[in-house]
Order: structure tokens, then sequence, then C-alpha cells
């Protein structure tokens, strides 16, 4: 490449093979694996009764039905308030761990990390740990690096398939599912949206790995302002490390620069170099670090969970601050109060909310209508939704200052039946005779009443009933 001739614009891909490592995060994150992708793969086939009518499967989104059903809950359309509060709540949880201990959710529980990790430990399994691999790499391509490649390509696909049939299972029940899907009954879009997930698990797990975080991911360009001097993150502590060298070579520093943090990162960083976008903070390093200090004599947490405010304490020689002092700061005590206030917002309308749910309009086409014996008629479109699991019935009434009859166009005794768990709507009928005051005025407000004749239980919407007006 001469002088003149800039830069490639795209380095080319360099091949990463973390080497095993052994310690405590290391087993923290094999168990943080085990419950979410237990959580993931086992939910759909969990069963909740909810009665003859309802669907038994425990968590359901049912986009059929429009309905969401988490165990006891069952959230409708018109409560998608559920959901938002709970990405909300989501998105401020994310900002209090992370301003108080970084990217812990790059290093734990994101679906990329977790599933990498799985990719990574069928290919330790299948082709060896680090140096095995980085020779399998560099040989040419005979009939044991096919044979390994392809019995590796083979599981991950297994494990990106029963990634994307996992999805589905949410959306459906899941063992009605599985027999459509194994006898090629199931609708097209199931095929489709498992072979999409197939793929993307299969390419991001296995290929791509730490591009999808570095390029893909937009949360380590946005970390920066959830974190400052007092968060605790994975860091080096240079002060006690430098300068590094072979021990035989009598180094001041505690680093003898032997490379296992380096090698052990998934994504091919070194810690040492400080802070970086591409560290998701997964603690690998520490367990690293920690096991050749032990070997050598040397006191652990050269690499450690540390705040860049406490550099200039440890530098003199003083302990650094506790940790609760690092967690329990205003910054993140703001988020938790935050976090709070829109959990318990959430549980409260949860608890308050009726069985009963109303929705009354007025029909303004026309505004009223004048009966043969001089009656002012209005007509509402009144719509009744029944959350129970059988079906229920309900009595509609009014109250109002002024004289008003009600009937309904299906019903004379003014009882509506709804069938489980669904909505019906009905036209009511609401009369003032001539000489009642609410025929001949502009506006009469009057309350609309639906009583569930089983439970007793009521609700009720405001309306206004309109006269005509004498000339």
């Amino acid at each position: 490449m001469s002088a003149d001739t800039p830069p490639p614009l795209y380095a080319p891909q360099e091949p990463i093979f973390p080497r095993r490592v052994q310690g405590f995060f290391r087993t923290f994150k094999w168990w943080i694996m085990a419950v979410t992708l237990g959580i993931y793969y086992l939910t759909p086939w969990i069963r909740w009764d909810r009665g003859p009518n309802l669907p038994d499967q425990a968590v359901l989104v049912d986009l059929a039905g429009r309905r969401f059903y988490f165990f006891w809950i069952e959230i409708w359309p018109h409560e998608f308030y559920f959901v938002a509060g709970l990405l909300i709540m989501a998105g401020l949880g994310l900002f209090l761990f992370t301003s108080a201990l970084g990217r812990v959710w790059c290093g734990y529980t994101c679906p990329q990390t977790v599933w990498t990790d799985l990719f990574i430990l069928v290919e330790r399994w299948i082709e060896g740990d680090r140096n095995a691999r980085v020779r399998l790499w560099n040989a040419k391509w005979d009939a044991k690096k096919w044979r390994l490649r392809l019995t590796k390509w083979a599981v991950w696909f297994v494990i990106a398939v029963a990634t994307g049939g996992a999805w589905v299972f949410y959306f459906t029940d899941a063992p009605q599912l599985a027999r459509d899907l194994l006898s090629f009954q199931a609708h097209p879009v199931a095929y489709m949206t498992i072979a999409i997930l197939t793929a993307t698990t299969f390419l991001f797990g296995g290929f791509m790995r730490e591009q999808v975080c570095i390029y893909m991911c937009p949360w380590p360009r946005i970390q920066g302002a959830m974190m400052d001097d007092a968060t605790l993150t994975v860091a080096y502590r240079d002060w006690r490390g430098e300068p590094r060298g072979k021990k035989h070579e009598g180094t001041t520093g505690d680093c003898i620069d032997c490379m296992a943090c380096v090698n052990v990162c998934p994504m091919g960083i070194d810690i040492r170099d400080g802070q970086q976008m591409e560290c998701i903070t997964c603690a690998l390093c520490i367990d690293a670090c920690d096991d050749v200090m032990t070997k050598i004599g040397k006191p652990r947490g050269l690499i450690d969970y540390l705040a860049l405010a406490d550099e200039p304490r440890e530098r003199a020689g003083a302990a650094p601050r506790p940790i609760w002092k690092h967690v329990l700061r205003p910054r993140t005590i703001l988020y938790t109060i935050l976090w709070s206030l829109v959990g318990f917002g959430l549980l409260f309308a949860l608890f308050i909310r009726s069985d009963i749910d109303l929705t009354v309009e007025a029909v303004r086409n026309p505004t009223f209508v004048t009966l043969s014996d001089g009656s002012i008629r209005n007509v509402y479109t009144l719509r009744l939704r029944n959350k129970h699991g059988e079906p229920r019935d309900f009595r509609v009434s009014l109250s109002s200052e002024e004289i008003l009859r009600i009937n309904l166009e299906a019903d004379r005794r003014n009882l509506i039946t709804v069938d489980p768990d669904s909505t019906t709507q009905q036209r009511v009928y609401v009369t003032a005779r001539p000489q009642d005051p609410a025929a001949r005025l502009d506006r009469t407000e009057l309350r609309f009443w639906v009583e569930d004749i089983e439970s007793g239980e009521r609700a009720y919407r405001n309306s206004v009933f309109n006269g005509k007006v004498s000339p």
C-alpha cells in the first residue's frame, strides 16, 4: 500500500478463541445461563387452569384473541399500559444497574451473551480449548477438520432451531403447535418465523459474536451517559500491576504479562488498556487473573470490579470506599425511586381494576328522535366486556336528576348476557316523556350502571341526554 492510499474503512474480522476459565464469575455465568435458557425453553409448556373456556397455557400472547396471559393475570388490548409500564421499568432497571455496576446486562443476561456462551461451550466441547481451536483454524481443510466443523455446526443448528421453535410457542398453544409443526400442518408464518430466528441465532451466536456487540448493538454507545467515576466496573489496577513483566525479571508490578486476561476475553480485548467500548464486563478476566495471582503468591484483585473514583485512595495505600457507598448514591437512588413508583403504580392499577369493563357512546346522527307521542329518545351504543371464565348476566340501569326511561334493543328486562372472556355490543334507548323536563332541556346529565347479577359488582359511565329545546 502506497503512502497516498487511504487505509481501508473496514478491517477484516480477527478470529477470537476464548480460553476456558474457572472461578466465581464463570460459575455465576453458568448458573445464569441455565436459569435464563430454562425459563425461555420451558415456560411455554407450563399449564395454568383458567376454566373450560380459556387457554390453559401459563404464558401466552394470544394475537388472535387480542389477549396476553401471564399465569393469573390477563391483559386486554385497552390495558396495554401494563406492558408499557413494564417496558419503562425495564429501561429504568437497565439505567439503575448500569450506573451502579456497569454493563452487567451485557455481561450476564443479554441474549447475545447467553447464546454465545452456549455456542462457545459446544465449540470447546467438540474442537477443544483455545490452543486446539487455534491449530484447527490454521490447519488445512482435511477430513478431520471437516468432521469437527460439520459436527459443531450441526449442534449449533439444533440449538438455533430449538431457539426459534421456542419463540413461536409463546403465541399459540404449545403442545398443539408442536404436533402441527411435526405433521407439517402449522401455518406458514410459524415456519417462516422459526426459519428467521434459526438463521439469526446460528449466525449471531456462531459467527458474528463480538461483531453484534460492537457494531449492531446501540447500548455500548449509550452506556457512557449512564456511568460515572463512582460506577463499579471491571478494570485493571495499573498502579499495582505496572510496570509489568515476567516474574524473574524482578519488576515491581504484580502483572507478569501472562496474557491470561486477554486469552479468556470473548471480545478479544486487553482490559489493561483501560475502559473500552468493546468490554461487556463479563468478568472472566477477573477469574483468570485471580488464578494467576494465587499461583504466584500475589494478592488477588489486580483485575476487579472497582470505581475510578477510588484510584487516588488506592494509589496512596488507603482502602477503597465500601461497595454500598458506590451503589447507594443520588443517581442510583433516584433510579430506584422512579422504578419503584412505576412498579407500585402498576400493582395498584392491577388490583383495583374491575372485572366489568364498560364503554358508552351516544349516537349523534341524529342527536335525538321525536316519537309519535312527543317523547324524546336518545340512542347509545353500550359495549360490555366480561372478564370472567363463564357467561355472566348483567343488568343495565341509569340514574339522573330528571325522569328518564331506559330499555335495551334486545331485552325488555334490561339484561345482557355476555359470553366468557368476551365483549358484546348492545343498543340502549333512553326516553323522556313530553311532560318530563329532560325532554325540553338542551342537556341532562345521566349515569349508566351495569351490575353483575351473580357477584353484585357494579360499574358505571357518565353521559348526556339531549332534549328538544323549545323555540
